[in-house]
């Protein structure tokens, strides 16, 4: 399903349409970056990218991004951003939704590639 420019996007009703975790799925582009919603419980892996930042926006739950020397625990409404190069870890223990903006060509879990890499992102 193509977004146009000037489409409303109703995030709740993208949410509405997947219950997959670790699966983000793009719901709009902008200047050669992606808006992708993501569902998210349990832990993903350790990764990092190495050319890209990474957006994080908490839309429900809560989210703690680890990473080597700290963590940041994040809330409902409460957004970061994980700095290129920098090796991470996401984890929602009681599960999060969270909106992702990253440039297209970030790969789901950097260059580690295991049975939860997503590939080919799904537009929704």
């Amino acid at each position: 399903m193509k977004t146009h420019m000037n489409d409303v996007i109703n995030i709740a009703k993208k949410l509405s349409l997947f219950d997959a975790t670790w699966t983000p799925k793009i719901i709009g582009e902008l200047n050669g970056q992606q808006v992708k919603l993501a569902k998210l419980q349990g832990e993903l892996m350790w990764h990092a990218h190495a050319e890209e930042d990474e957006l994080f926006l908490v839309l429900d739950g809560e989210l703690t991004i680890q990473m080597r020397d700290h963590e940041v625990n994040l809330k409902k409404g409460e957004m970061y951003i994980v700095p290129r190069g920098v090796e991470h870890n996401p984890v929602a223990e009681r599960g999060a939704s969270v909106l992702l903006f990253e440039p297209a060509q970030t790969k789901h879990t950097g260059e580690h590639i295991t049975e939860r890499t997503v590939t080919d992102q799904q537009r929704i």
